[in-house]
């Protein structure tokens, strides 16, 4: 009787701890409502915005960007005030980055405690942090932010940085393979624009007709004699 309760005990909680880092991984998948993976279309929709993207690379993958300013009548979230800006990253069409940037009047006065106070009622405890001066995180905003704190799984990971320039807070939250997958793309892509940069300068002078040469020439003396650096 006695193994047999020891055994069950021992099942329950290989039950417990499981569920609790599946309710952990599932939470690191989405940002207020927006989950990893999701279409261009349907972030667009709950985000109460149109679908227009910004192109970043077509090829060898297609890599999109689509911005959000919160707070217009169609708001997804009642609380998007403390939001100032988020871009989304789309890698083929699948939300792959989001780069969340809040409001500095929001968060005037609080301290890099608060802000993983108040992160970690979302994500649970982080797995590392740097209250302090920190240590450089890669960020689209700038390379002089700080990392304050980061939280991760197998899948996916959030940071906490605060910008140097305007001492504000953000996030940067991804998805560990989409992510992973659309920065090689995109490094593939500068390289295929490189390599091809000389023939579509070959070909473009190719298609221009004479009168076009004419003026370029004539802009060319005209510019030249008068441009002062």
């Amino acid at each position: 009787m006695l193994i047999t309760r020891m055994i069950a005990l021992s099942t329950a909680s290989l039950v417990i701890s499981a569920a609790a880092a599946s309710s952990g991984a599932a939470a690191l998948s989405r940002y207020r409502g927006f989950e990893f993976g999701s279409s261009l279309a349907a972030v667009a929709r709950l985000a109460g915005i149109t679908p227009e993207s910004r192109v970043v690379h077509q090829r060898p993958e297609l890599i999109q960007e689509v911005m959000w300013l919160p707070g217009g009548p169609a708001s997804v979230d009642a609380n998007a005030g403390s939001l100032r800006k988020v871009i989304f990253r789309f890698y083929n069409d699948q939300l792959s980055r989001i780069v969340v940037s809040y409001d500095r009047d929001k968060t005037e006065g609080l301290t890099a405690a608060d802000m993983i106070e108040a992160v970690s009622t979302l994500y649970g405890a982080p797995t590392l942090t740097l209250p302090g001066a920190g240590s450089p995180v890669s960020s689209p905003s700038s390379a002089h932010d700080k990392l304050v704190a980061h939280w991760e799984d197998s899948q996916h990971s959030v940071t906490l940085f605060r910008s140097s320039y305007l001492s504000t807070f953000g996030l940067v939250l991804l998805s560990k393979q989409l992510d992973g997958l659309a920065t090689l793309a995109s490094a593939e892509a500068i390289l295929q624009d490189d390599r091809e940069a000389p023939q579509r300068e070959v070909e473009r002078q190719q298609q221009l007709t004479p009168e076009n040469r004419l003026a370029q020439d004539s802009a060319r003396r005209a510019n030249k004699a008068t441009f002062k650096p």
